[in-house]
């Protein structure tokens, strides 16, 4: 059976915060365009300040779903990303954004 994506971040979030993690759901990240604020997204979860999770939902992820945490990495100084897909068949992919590679590294998360 498969669930609304509200339902596993909620679930995450008590496993995380049983596990004593600090994590809080749908954080605003900041985007900026020539150092103005140009939109924002949310992150599904953040843990420890040090972790993006993105939640699915779907019968697969794709290449636009990989696109959207490494846009989240992109946005901040956050370095490592995990995308998790409670579909069907469950599926996760870790992504690594080096700040070095940033062009922006005075973004932040708030």
């Amino acid at each position: 059976m498969v669930f609304l994506e509200k339902v596993y971040e909620r679930a995450m979030l008590i496993e995380l915060h049983e596990l004593g993690m600090k994590a809080s759901s749908q954080l605003p990240i900041n985007v900026y365009y020539n150092e103005q604020e140009v939109g924002n997204y949310y992150a599904d979860i953040m843990v420890e300040g040090s972790v993006i999770i993105e939640l699915k939902a779907s019968e697969s992820l794709c290449e636009e779903d990989e696109a959207q945490l490494t846009n989240y990495l992109r946005a901040t100084t956050i370095e490592v990303g995990l995308l998790l897909n409670f579909g069907k068949t469950a599926q996760f992919k870790r992504k690594v954004f080096s700040n070095s590679f940033k062009q922006n590294k005075n973004l932040n998360l708030y």
